[in-house]
């Protein structure tokens, strides 16, 4: 139980990857703040999965592009638990098209929830955890935010600014004992990626591309989450892990 007395802030987590790297820390013992912003059955379905595994969690609603509502998430956070150990910026989704046909509002959208979310989620939860001298802060990338991905310049250009922002937030909170590393993910088994999972064609592409010759599941990704945020890896910060079965490779 490597997460024993921990608290775990996880956003975009009713469902997905955030719901695997949820109950991931509910396994090894964390508590756990739920974050959702529209699917509520989903998000007290994860509450409950992790209380049948003997922790406990809450599930709170804010849309973390918006200050206000990380404001109240954070706060929700602190009134339930005390404490927040842990922060996975993990909340996104896809607004594709091509660059010259992409609308100003794609690419505010995606930028907004995946950079700016995470930097308010960040700076929020580092305001606690500078008093606490303690903190993990884990933000998650995207291989697209390495390599570039056709038709997803915005989704693209905010995971590569994730990686950027990451290395920035370890430098300046490093002083008050905050780590901050990011993970960088491949294709996952999820909602967001059935297209690509399914499409004969694309599936070709993308396993084409992926050394492994498989996409993720949950249980590959979810041990990473946990090592990162444990006192393990109490000497690591400002680094990037691909979890990605070698697509990064290429």
């Amino acid at each position: 139980m490597r997460l024993k007395e921990k608290v775990a802030l996880v956003t975009g987590s009713s469902r997905g990857v955030g719901r695997s790297i949820a109950i991931g820390y509910a396994k090894d013992g964390a508590k756990v703040v739920v974050n959702y912003t529209s699917n509520e059955k989903a998000a007290i379905e994860v509450v409950d999965k992790i209380k049948s595994l003997g922790s406990n969690a809450i599930a709170v609603k804010a849309d973390v592009a918006r200050k206000a509502d990380v404001e109240t998430l954070v706060k929700a956070s602190l009134e339930a638990f005390g404490k927040i150990d842990i922060l996975v910026n993990n909340a996104g989704f896809t607004r594709p098209n091509m660059m010259l046909k992409m609308s100003e509002d794609e690419w505010d959208q995606v930028v907004d929830l995946h950079l700016k979310g995470a930097f308010l989620c960040s700076q929020g939860v580092a305001n606690h955890m500078k008093n606490q001298n303690s903190g993990k802060i884990i933000n998650v990338t995207s291989v697209a935010g390495i390599v570039g991905t056709v038709g997803q310049i915005n989704y693209s250009a905010a995971k590569g600014g994730v990686i950027s922002m990451t290395k920035s937030m370890a430098r300046e909170l490093a002083r008050y004992n905050i780590c901050a590393n990011v993970i960088s993910l491949g294709i996952v088994a999820t909602d967001m990626t059935e297209k690509i999972r399914t499409d004969e064609k694309l599936r070709e592409i993308y396993m084409n591309r992926i050394l492994l010759k498989r996409f993720a599941e949950a249980e590959d990704i979810a041990p990473a989450f946990v090592f990162l945020a444990s006192d393990e890896a109490n000497y690591i910060t400002g680094q990037l892990l691909c979890v990605d079965g070698g697509y990064g490779m290429i």
